[in-house]
């Protein structure tokens, strides 16, 4: 399945809805759709990631990218994400990185 994405950015966060494969073949195009959001006063990025079937490393640079981008400060979270997603996450140790959540926490989608 092919990465689908849509993204907004209300009163400082930027929630980002991602389904599909997140890999090497797409991370970049994905990475310039984010750089549309940087300057712009977010504290909060959120992925929503409950149709997310795969990520790869690539798509992993793409979520330290956005937050390098947006400031060391800003909160990033993972939401609703699937075993097979999260184990990468654990895996490369970007889970203290992020919130992972299964719903989001004090904001709605």
């Amino acid at each position: 399945m092919e990465l689908q994405y849509r993204m907004e950015v209300v009163e400082g966060t930027a929630k980002i809805w991602i389904g599909g494969r997140l890999d090497a073949t797409n991370a970049l195009a994905f990475q310039d759709e984010l750089k549309k959001i940087i300057g712009q006063d977010i504290s909060r990025i959120m992925f929503f990631a409950e149709d997310l079937e795969y990520i790869a490393s690539a798509g992993l640079r793409v979520m330290i990218f956005v937050k390098q981008r947006i400031g060391m400060n800003a909160q990033v979270s993972l939401i609703g994400a699937r075993k097979p997603v999260l184990d990468v996450v654990k895996m490369s140790g970007l889970d203290t990185f992020m919130t992972i959540e299964d719903t989001p926490q004090s904001e709605t989608e």
